[in-house]
């Protein structure tokens, strides 16, 4: 991980290495936290973050959902971000918003403990790699199920869920794939480990409806706006397993990964075992959009005042 000079906690600006929590942090103990993945680019309207606003409503959400109440405004989180990358002098970012129970309470019940927040931006290239980006990544469905709604909560990006991904993304890389694709407890398709999916056959886009355990991505609304501005019909439905393997395409989104293709899925090619067409146009699309290009969706993007917070001293 390359290192920013600031991280924002609680309402300072402090410097990276002294952001710290106690070892009997409760979310340390319990995985109880909720956090974003935001990403900010150096485009046409200068350093802006996409759909900032939109990302964090979700921690808000995110954080109801599991009992927390974070004691900073989704207005205060927005201008502490925007200042945070300003103090840093980053023209572009990831941006990694968290919520989670802190230290004082040890135990099952989190109520009395408080919530610690805190605003991390660094410099973080593409999660599933360049050469993924530009020529499509292997996946493998995961032995590993999605949880199901009636065990956690799909819709909440909460941080003791992820343990669930975590087992599948590392059962995929040390299978030698890039990345794993989850099946919910039915058998039907899922999501990738930090990713939603999206097929392509007879020119519309299926995905996987909301019901098969999936996140609400910010990334998968995008591109149902992008869809309707291409006039690509989206599907929302149940996949079969061998659904994917008879796809013209498949690609997976989300804020860090963006929009990959994928080219090979348990060993089978997909399609001409190259990125698609209908990948290609809304993977282009979905960058224009990020940098502000093409005249269309400026309302996604929250320009950063780089005067902000120039003086650094002051943190």
């Amino acid at each position: 991980m390359e290192q920013a000079e600031f991280i924002w906690m609680n309402g300072e600006f402090l410097p990276w290495g002294e952001a710290k929590v106690h070892v009997l942090t409760h979310g340390l103990h319990y995985g109880t936290g909720v956090f974003e993945g935001i990403r900010a680019y150096d485009g046409e309207m200068g350093t802006a973050v996409f759909r900032h606003r939109e990302h964090l409503e979700r921690l808000h959400q995110s954080a109801n959902l599991y009992h927390m109440e974070i004691p900073y405004s989704v207005e205060e989180m927005r201008s502490a971000t925007l200042e945070l990358i300003a103090r840093n002098g980053l023209s572009h970012c990831y941006i990694r918003p968290l919520a989670t129970r802190g230290y004082g309470v040890m135990g099952l019940n989190p109520l009395e403990a408080p919530v610690d927040t805190i605003i991390a931006v660094w410099p973080w290239g593409s999660y599933l790699g360049d050469d993924g980006k530009t020529n499509g990544i292997r996946a493998k469905i995961s032995s590993w199920r999605r949880f199901s709604a009636d065990a956690l909560i799909p819709h909440a990006k909460a941080s003791g869920q992820y343990l669930n991904s975590v087992l599948a993304k590392v059962e995929s890389v040390k299978a030698g794939y890039d990345e794993a694709i989850m099946l919910d407890g039915d058998g039907v398709v899922s999501e990738g480990s930090g990713e939603n999916i999206f097929v392509v056959r007879d020119g519309r886009l299926i995905e996987p409806p909301q019901t098969a355990s999936v996140l609400d991505g910010i990334s998968r609304r995008t591109i149902h706006a992008l869809a309707a501005d291409a006039g690509i019909e989206v599907v929302s439905r149940n996949i079969a397993r061998a659904e994917l393997y008879l796809a013209d395409e498949v690609f997976l989104t989300g804020t860090a990964a963006e929009v990959v293709p994928v080219r090979e899925i348990d060993d089978r090619p997909i399609g001409s075992g190259k990125p698609g067409p209908i990948t290609i146009q809304l993977q282009k699309m979905y960058d224009d959009a990020v940098n502000g290009r093409g005249g269309r969706h400026h309302d996604w993007l929250d320009p950063v005042p780089m005067s902000a917070g120039a003086d650094p001293g002051d943190a």
